[in-house]
């Protein structure tokens, strides 16, 4: 059985390919400069100082996303693979267009990525497992090609704000809906009579998605779709002896961001460990799509680097802001000098407002000083100190922490 719907799935994506091919690079590899790779490195890296040459796994490529690393990270080796044959020569054609000679792509299943004879500082795997019939062995299998200090960065489904979709999906299946040009265009069609508080109608307003035939045939009549709650999550990476790092944007998860921090429930939620916030407030919110988080092996290493701010150690700490937060002006709460948002974040709760004297600390940070040198003699510790950890919360800045470490 396991066989046939891995067979199925390839052949789905022979068909189907997905994303839509692409043939233009360049404005992607524009938007792409050191302060971003900077970013997302202490992102995944905090403790450790910035490196741009790590050899980068991308497992399930797709037809871009191996390319997309390529460009992004030119001084890394860059390994792509997928089951597809199709999504493979689509990689190929832009590799050869963009001269990407830090860029190799396989045609391997996840499950076999031992084949590779190779181990990976950074395995990115997006959208991928939630798809194949033994998600848990592919985990394995990724788990084993992970270098022992390197991090994952894993992608799956959420249960609940895809209720729409897989009442959908069950809808195709009792039609017997297959995957024909005519079939999903007449199902394209069919989506737009349907009523307007139907589960899945926020999502055809909003998601990129259902903007083209390859993606509606990839959300409703994929042969193998699951998906994984907060705990799932937990022991999906647990079986795989893998370790929770942290969310890629964790702001949505915690109960100091958002509409949580004045809501009656919040000193109930910060009474719960992580794992427990991060269940129930999946669950107050409702409409998660995809949980994208931070994973390393559990024997890893080198040292967590948990960020604290209790103790002293945070001021050794250098923030980094991240690419896509924005200043906003217009409209300001009472109080407020700006409002900060990050442009990934889905929520519209997810807005900071910041006053006259956060202002100033925020246009401070360059990416050099650590906290300690921004703030300087005179400074008032608490307040850095709590605006210090709310950006971090809000997913407004990484935190270098390799120094704090090495001087611990």
């Amino acid at each position: 059985m396991e066989g046939s719907i891995a067979a199925q799935v390839a052949n789905f994506y022979e068909r189907h390919p997905y994303p839509a091919p692409i043939d233009d690079l360049e404005s992607y590899g524009r938007s792409w400069d050191a302060l971003r790779r900077r970013a997302e490195s202490h992102l995944f890296w905090p403790a450790e100082p910035y490196r741009d040459d790590r050899s980068i796994l991308v497992a399930g490529c797709g037809t871009t996303q191996a390319a997309h690393y390529a460009v992004r990270w030119p001084r890394s080796q860059v390994i792509g693979i997928d089951v597809s044959a199709k999504s493979i020569a689509f990689t190929q054609e832009l590799k050869q267009k963009y001269a990407l000679d830090n860029l190799e792509v396989r045609q391997l299943s996840v499950e076999r990525v031992a084949a590779l004879g190779e181990s990976f500082d950074h395995i990115v795997c997006t959208g991928v497992l939630h798809h194949l019939s033994d998600p848990d062995a592919a985990l394995r299998a990724l788990r084993g090609a992970l270098a022992p200090n390197g991090a994952l960065h894993l992608m799956v489904y959420a249960p609940y704000g895809r209720a729409g979709v897989y009442i959908l999906q069950d809808y195709c299946r009792r039609l017997g809906i297959g995957h024909t040009d005519a079939e999903i265009c007449d199902l394209a069609a069919s989506l737009k009579t349907l009523p307007p508080d139907h589960p899945l109608a926020p999502l055809l307003r909003s998601s990129a998605d259902f903007a083209s035939s390859a993606g509606v045939a990839d959300a409703l009549l994929h042969p193998q779709d699951r998906s994984y709650s907060v705990p799932q999550l937990m022991e999906f990476l647990e079986r795989a002896g893998l370790a929770f790092g942290r969310w890629v944007r964790q702001a949505p998860y915690l109960p100091w961001c958002g509409a949580l921090a004045s809501a009656p429930h919040h000193s109930k939620l910060i009474e719960l460990t992580a794992e427990r916030q991060y269940a129930a407030i999946e669950l107050f919110r409702g409409t998660m799509l995809r949980h994208s988080a931070v994973a390393y092996r559990k024997d890893r290493l080198a040292q967590n680097a948990v960020v604290d701010f209790d103790g002293d150690t945070w001021l050794a700490y250098t923030p980094v802001r991240l690419p896509d937060t924005i200043v906003v002006r217009d409209r300001l709460p009472p109080g407020a000098t700006a409002v900060l948002i990050n442009r990934n974040h889905t929520y519209t709760d997810l807005y900071l407002p910041i006053d006259e004297r956060q202002e100033r600390l925020l246009e401070t940070i360059d990416g050099k000083r650590t906290i300690a040198e921004i703030c300087g003699q005179s400074g008032d510790r608490t307040l850095a100190r709590d605006f210090f950890r709310q950006l971090w919360r809000w997913d407004q800045i990484v935190l270098d922490t390799a120094t704090a470490v090495v001087t611990s």
